[in-house]
């Protein structure tokens, strides 16, 4: 079996588990800031010191020009508002369909980037849009609901999901742009250099909006370390296995078996938060898997 396979399906493991720790944390003692802010305080220690220990074996840091610093600071806020919904919206229905909401970055990025960079989408790509569409439509009412179904677009739950999506796809983006910026360096360092100036950003700048809107809140992250060291380790984990899926694969291919995200927040969702998953909302999450994996082929 190719090394890629196993790396992805950790990366898509770790990424679950975070998000189930958050859930954890919002629901029993954390904010959705709170429990945002516990990712960034838990992980930016551990990105700092593996790229101080590639510079002490001697590993040369290229120079981090200012337009770095803009993509790492849009990219940064943008991932930060975007988590924030997620957990946020982990409070408004079930785990299994939050991360399916969360999901839609992956069309919102085709559609971001047809829009901002005039990529060409294809007729199979824009098939699995309208694909994609109409799962989210199917999610997007809340269980029990009257009413039109376009009435429960402008749902909270909806606004949180696709919100988050959007903000996913501008921080990919500008990710992308941040390493790029970097120049001819090794693609796992520049990588690893743009991981711990975006968290290192990330902590300082929520650290400072806490400290200035909720004290009471750092000290709630504080006494909940013991789960929050476990959020850092596997944002981190996930973070360095997706890095390490792309080098290995075709980026297409690690999306597309990524996508046993969907089954595993799933299992979780019944397994560990002992909540019911409605017929609806198991056809909308495989239809929104199944539009997701057309994409990310077709692109």
């Amino acid at each position: 079996m190719s090394l890629w396979i196993p790396v992805t399906i950790s990366a898509a493991s770790f990424q679950t588990v975070r998000f189930m720790l958050q859930k954890s944390l919002s629901s029993v003692k954390l904010s959705a800031a709170g429990a945002t802010f516990a990712r960034f305080a838990y992980s930016m220690p551990l990105a700092v010191a593996a790229l101080l220990a590639m510079l002490w074996a001697g590993h040369e840091l290229p120079p981090l020009t200012a337009r770095f610093w803009v993509f790492v600071a849009i990219g940064g806020t943008a991932q930060i508002l975007a988590t924030i919904c997620v957990v946020a919206l982990f409070k408004q229905r079930n785990f299994a369909v939050g991360i399916t909401f969360k999901k839609t970055e992956v069309i919102q990025t085709a559609i971001v980037g047809f829009l901002i960079l005039g990529d060409e989408v294809s007729m199979g790509a824009l098939g699995a849009i309208l694909l994609g569409l109409m799962a989210v439509l199917l999610l997007s009412k809340t269980p029990g609901g009257d009413g039109a179904w376009w009435r429960h677009l402008t749902n909270r739950a909806s606004q949180l999901g696709l919100g988050s999506g959007v903000l996913f796809a501008f921080s990919a983006v500008s990710y992308r742009g941040a390493s790029l910026e970097l120049g001819d360096v090794n693609a796992w360092f520049r990588a690893l250099i743009t991981l711990a100036a975006v968290v290192s950003f990330q902590f300082l700048s929520m650290w400072l909006w806490l400290l200035w809107r909720d004290r009471a809140e750092l000290r709630a992250v504080w006494e909940t370390r013991a789960t929050g060291v476990f959020v850092g380790l596997t944002s981190l984990g996930g973070s360095f296995c997706w890095f390490l899926a792309f080098t290995l694969q075709n980026a297409a291919y690690v999306k597309a078996l990524g996508q046993v995200e969907l089954i595993l927040s799933l299992l979780a969702s019944i397994l560990f938060f002992r909540e019911t998953i409605t017929r609806r909302e198991i056809a909308g999450m495989g239809l929104l898997g199944l539009s997701i994996l057309v994409l990310v082929l077709a692109i």
